[in-house]
């Protein structure tokens, strides 16, 4: 039994290597066949070329600007004894912020008021006087100018002493206060910045072609990069008579109302200038467009018998807006466009159509 087995070993031995041989050549030869199957057609999705009417606007970039900012400031020296705000609160126009020593100032108040009572009395023995034909006219009119500049001394002491009650000149908002109590405050010394936020100015530029077409009162809509997505309302209000000599633009202020004060001033805005003119456009999505350096183009997709077919195409693009862009020159309305997928094609490859439209035709798929 032993001896029958030996003389089988070497040929079951064979068998299993030429086993193992087989199955590693059918194993490549299954790989080798579906590494060369073509892969799918991939999935774009496609939108269509379609006729809007679009406003005519103008584009333009700026700074959003204060109605009035004022760095609040006393016109007379004294010690501080009053502070009547808070850092960032919203004052009224005549508003007492801060009011200084004024006890010298009253002292003095009462002397000049009673020299002017003093000249009073002496006019009026003077008046007298003149009545009977006592006295010159010469004395009356003495007496007389020496009332008038006692009571023009107390109506400046008073106003000296008013000065030294700091008001807001307009109602605004306050910045960060820069003043203590009992600090010695200099003339002219910045209080602190008073700044109103609404209505609130828009300030850009344009190119001197575009001044016919600019007037007063045109609608003029702007975005922040704070609020992102949200438009604000407004309207010119200024166009320069002049131009700018290096540049060659003319400036101009738009002005818009601020009512919940998101709009600060010194943001950046980019500013749409709607014209009256209409005019019929041929758009699609921007996603839609292959933005190239050489040229734009875009994926038409046409039908081969049963297959979608994509082909590139250039085409000349004009304004945009709101994720949109206008085809001047490239394609008719109703060509069906892919509008998302574009990296993975080549012209001339198959593709698979999704039933859903693009995103950038209002509904995510």
């Amino acid at each position: 039994m032993m001896s029958r087995f030996r003389r089988w070993l070497p040929v079951m031995i064979a068998c299993l290597l030429l086993a193992t041989v087989f199955g590693i050549h059918y194993f490549q030869s299954r790989m080798k066949a579906r590494s060369m199957r073509p892969p799918p057609p991939p999935t774009v999705a496609v939108s269509r070329v379609r006729k809007e009417i679009w406003k005519r606007a103008l584009w333009a970039v700026g700074g959003l600007t204060a109605s009035a900012a004022v760095e609040v400031s006393g016109e007379l020296a004294g010690k501080v004894v009053d502070i009547g705000f808070t850092s960032g609160q919203g004052v009224e126009a005549g508003q007492v912020l801060v009011r200084l020593d004024t006890t010298v100032e009253r002292a003095e108040l009462d002397a000049l008021m009673a020299a002017a009572e003093l000249a009073r009395l002496e006019l009026a023995r003077v008046a007298k006087l003149r009545e009977r034909k006592f006295t010159s006219q010469a004395d009356y009119d003495a007496a007389k100018a020496r009332l008038e500049e006692a009571r023009a001394r107390v109506r400046a002491k008073r106003a000296s002493i008013a000065k030294k009650s700091i008001r807001a000149s307009f109602s605004g908002f306050l910045g960060v206060r820069r003043v203590d109590l009992g600090q010695y405050l200099g003339a002219g010394m910045p209080v602190v910045t008073l700044t109103a936020l609404d209505p609130i100015y828009a300030d850009f530029t344009l190119p001197q072609r575009h001044l016919p077409r600019l007037d007063v009162g045109l609608a003029v809509q702007i975005q922040v990069s704070a609020y992102p997505g949200r438009e604000f309302a407004g309207k010119i209000q200024v166009i320069e008579p002049g131009l700018d000599v290096a540049s060659r633009n003319v400036r101009i202020r738009a002005v818009l109302d601020n009512p919940e004060r998101r709009l600060r001033p010194g943001m950046f805005a980019n500013v749409v200038i709607r014209l009256p003119e209409r005019r019929e456009v041929l758009t699609l999505p921007e996603t839609a467009v292959v933005f190239r350096p050489y040229g734009n183009a875009v994926y038409v997709v046409a039908a081969e018998g049963d297959k979608r077919i994509v082909s590139l195409r250039p085409v000349e693009t004009g304004e945009r807006r709101e994720g949109r862009v206008e085809i001047v020159k490239g394609v008719a309305v109703g060509e069906i466009v892919v509008a998302a997928g574009q990296l993975k094609l080549h012209p001339g490859m198959e593709v698979v159509v999704d039933s859903l439209p693009a995103p950038a035709e209002g509904e995510a798929p």
